[in-house]
């Protein structure tokens, strides 16, 4: 196998034999040096109406709109209207929750101010006699379309 060199940025000689890379003349090599001990980053921040950031800020403000909605929401009494079982709560094999009324805790379709993809967005508190342990809280996520206001 032939084994070739060639030089790098005028003070690397490297050979290739047998795969291997092996730099020679590096010690005497000049060192590349600093320009400056700073790194400096700038941005520009500007609001134009024909600029895209102002697309962003009319859905950050339907944002906040969805998010005062919801917020007015929780507290409020819901009653399930589905027929819906669930598989969670303990001492409990399955639940049918259709019928029952709970409390709306929670609106997961926001995080952070921003709209996530929740498929669940409501978390419904509800309670529940178990036999041998008294009253039982449990939590169960609904769509909106699954329970009615009271």
């Amino acid at each position: 196998m032939k084994s070739l060199s060639f030089s790098f940025p005028s003070c690397w000689a490297v050979s290739f034999s047998h795969h291997k890379l092996t730099p020679s003349a590096l010690a005497h090599c000049p060192r590349p040096r600093r320009k400056s001990g700073r790194i400096s980053c700038e941005v520009a921040i500007r609001s134009d109406s024909s600029s895209p950031s102002s697309s962003y800020s009319s859905s950050a403000d339907i944002t906040s709109s969805d998010e005062a909605v919801a917020s007015s929401k929780i507290g409020a009494r819901v009653k399930v209207k589905v027929p819906l079982k669930v598989y969670h709560v303990p001492r409990v094999p399955e639940l049918e929750i259709t019928g029952m009324e709970g409390e709306l805790k929670q609106y997961v379709g926001l995080w952070k101010g921003k709209r996530i993809s929740a498929n669940l967005p409501y978390k419904v508190q509800f309670v529940v006699d178990v036999e041998g342990r008294g009253a039982v809280k449990f939590f169960a996520h609904l769509k909106e379309d699954e329970f009615d206001y009271l």
